[in-house]
């Protein structure tokens, strides 16, 4: 039974590996679908994404898999492995007994679902219909409790939601979140009101001005190039192409992004490009050792929103980048931004102001869009409300938590693909992401005393190198509050976030 444990840790991880690579073909098609895929080939789209998942399952499901496991995890030697190993055998045994439990027509159904439901929630969307929509995010929502059901007693969790959202930042729950969130929301809106009453406000009236898509694309390009991720070269690893909704897809080699373009809000694709180059980076500087091995991927969901967040923020929106990159912007842009200076520029795109649209929202007021979503969700997944519901639910939350009236849903409920793609528990990540990068940069502070100087020159390098040692190249050796403590020494805390908000705001604001 025991056998030789270095054979059987050698065959395990060529299973992973099967896994791993079948993985990543499923992330291109899921790229094609969002970008290149023409309208009628939805019904064979999910067809593919079903049978795909369905083999995945299966992969996964190996009872070959379980039998290795067992011989490691029994075997006498089993303490001399190292570290990277035991956390690889920990999260291949987490993943094989979660997925076990999960029948496969379940994760079949789910898949073909998500498929579908993307698709019309992109018709509803553009039409501002949700009737159209909500036949097929109940269904989305009925299979998602199905597998969270039966995910909560594997995982031990108190709730059905605390299970989805383990999938995306580990051993974390609604509860321990919510009362985070009710010190982060006292002190966002504690900043807000401030910021409202401020005597000086930005004027932001130039940043409408209309900047032809092409140019656009030629910006997004030279934004990659600064934060270092490559889309141009012979060995370039990224690509940029144009979607609804943002995101990033890949592996290691393989990583692209999307953003949107509107000629009249050239902003929006600025900042969504540098939010997934974030995302990006991380992928792309993950331990080259660990590729094709458990550890060899992200910490958690909030961890990857923690390093797209500080790209696009904490750099991004920070005045040193502009320093260097508002010539450059100038120079790509002729004449439409010639009369503005950095300064006028670097509070207009600081601009704290309630909005509808969380892709869109100020540093200050988007933690406030995804507590509404938190509540929502689970709310949903206690049975409290129901599919129905959720419009007028929206609606009244926007109002009470932004003091924003919602005038249809397709800047209301729709306005995210979330929900249409089955990610829910994702949200909370987006808002501890924040948290995360608020700790790391008191910590990247001490350490690089001199980041901004360097930025400012148009360096990225010292701050890439920084995140690539104590983020990046981490990769999955260890769960989200272990990492957070590894690399500040602190668990947990929003201080340091709200802090770094309060002294920029101050500064911009004049309060």
């Amino acid at each position: 039974m025991t056998g030789n444990i270095s054979s059987d840790y050698k065959k395990l991880m060529e299973k992973i590996k099967e896994t791993i690579i079948f993985n990543s073909a499923q992330a291109v098609i899921q790229w094609d679908m969002e970008t290149m895929m023409p309208p009628k080939a939805i019904g064979l789209r999910s067809q593919q994404l079903a049978l795909m998942s369905g083999m995945q399952h299966k992969m996964e499901t190996s009872p070959e898999i379980g039998k290795l496991l067992e011989s490691i995890e029994k075997h006498p030697d089993y303490g001399k492995l190292d570290a990277v190993q035991k956390r690889n055998i920990y999260l291949i045994r987490k993943n094989y007994d979660e997925q076990t439990k999960l029948p496969e027509e379940l994760v079949v159904a789910i898949a073909k679902q998500r498929a579908i439901a993307v698709d019309v929630w992109k018709k509803a969307k553009a039409t501002k219909n949700f009737a159209m929509f909500r036949p097929e995010l109940e269904k989305n929502i009925e299979l998602a409790k199905k597998a969270a059901e039966i995910l909560m007693k594997v995982k031990r969790t108190a709730t059905p939601y605390d299970a989805l959202i383990d999938i995306f930042e580990p051993k974390m729950t609604a509860k321990e979140i919510t009362k985070v969130f009710d010190e982060l929301r006292e002190g966002l809106v504690s900043l807000l009101r401030k910021c409202e009453h401020a005597p000086k406000q930005p004027d932001t009236s130039f940043l409408s001005r209309k900047i032809p898509i092409d140019v656009q694309r030629k910006i997004a390009i030279a934004l990659a190039e600064v934060v270092q991720y490559d889309v141009t070269s012979k060995n370039a690893g990224g690509r940029i192409d144009q979607t609804e909704h943002p995101f990033t897809n890949g592996y290691y080699d393989d990583v692209r992004i999307t953003t949107h373009y509107y000629e009249d809000m050239f902003a929006s694709s600025v900042f969504s490009v540098l939010h997934e180059a974030g995302h990006a980076i991380y992928e792309q500087d993950l331990n080259p050792e660990w590729m094709y091995q458990p550890v060899g991927t992200g910490c958690s969901s909030g961890f990857h929103e923690s390093q797209s967040r500080t790209v696009e923020n904490i750099i991004g929106r920070s005045r040193e980048f502009w320093v260097y990159f508002l010539p450059k912007l100038k120079e790509l842009t002729g004449k439409t931004l010639a009369d503005v200076d950095l300064d006028k520029f670097v509070h207009a795109i600081n601009q704290v102001k309630p909005s509808k649209i969380r892709v869109e929202a100020d540093e200050v007021t988007y933690g406030l869009h995804i507590i509404v979503r938190l509540n929502i969700e689970r709310d949903l997944f206690a049975d409290k409300i129901t599919v129905k519901e959720l419009p007028e639910i929206w609606n009244q939350s926007y109002k009470d938590y932004l003091s924003i009236k919602i005038e249809n849903d397709s800047e209301g409920v729709m306005q995210d693909t979330h929900w249409a793609s089955g990610y829910y528990g994702y949200f909370p990540s987006y808002a501890l992401g924040n948290i995360y990068s608020g700790q790391m940069l008191e910590t990247m502070e001490k350490d690089l005393p001199n980041w901004r100087k360097q930025l400012a020159k148009g360096s990225f390098t010292e701050i890439k190198q920084w995140l690539a040692k104590n983020v990046h190249n981490q990769g999955n050796l260890y769960d989200p509050a272990d990492l957070i403590k590894r690399i500040t020494g602190r668990e947990l805390t929003v201080k340091p976030y709200l802090s770094y908000l309060n002294e920029k705001c101050s500064k911009l604001y004049g309060f």
